[in-house]
């Protein structure tokens, strides 16, 4: 099972730091119209979001793998809950990379592929090199395309 570059905990820290922040400037306001002035409450509550935020962060990296098949893509992820995906090449529908700021940034880039299908049609790698995310995208869109071959000709 391949594992996400560990740039990635970077890009998901800077989630954290965010997230921590507006959690204690909210935490802040409502301390400061009950309970009085003071920033300590606020700062309290950011700290303590951030120290669960960066600790999830570690978590979410350790859980996180993917496999490409022969078949299929396959997935594991998740903290709190575990979450096993299976995408038959022969649904799949299209692939694209995609590189944000902050991923852009760390020099990584997300796999996204898109499946036939209703509920979550949709499967997203991230904290792959740009490289690696080229290569996978390549190597998804061929096995979707002999996939659908194989089952036309059945």
């Amino acid at each position: 099972m391949e594992v996400l570059n560990p740039r990635v905990r970077f890009a998901w820290a800077v989630g954290a730091f965010v997230t921590a922040g507006i959690v204690g400037l909210l935490a802040a306001v409502v301390s400061r119209f009950t309970l009085g002035p003071g920033v300590t409450v606020g700062l309290a509550v950011a700290v303590g979001a951030l120290a669960l935020g960066l600790v999830f962060v570690v978590l979410r990296y350790r859980s996180w793998k993917f496999e490409v098949r022969e078949d299929d893509l396959y997935l594991e992820r998740g903290v709190l809950t575990r979450v096993n995906t299976v995408v038959p090449f022969v649904r799949v529908q299209h692939v694209d990379t995609q590189r944000g700021p902050v991923e852009r940034t760390l020099g990584l880039a997300s796999v996204v592929v898109y499946t036939a299908g209703s509920r979550g049609a949709d499967v997203s790698i991230p904290g792959l090199t740009p490289e690696r995310a080229d290569d996978l995208q390549e190597q998804l869109r061929r096995l979707a395309i002999e996939s659908e071959r194989e089952t036309d000709a059945v």
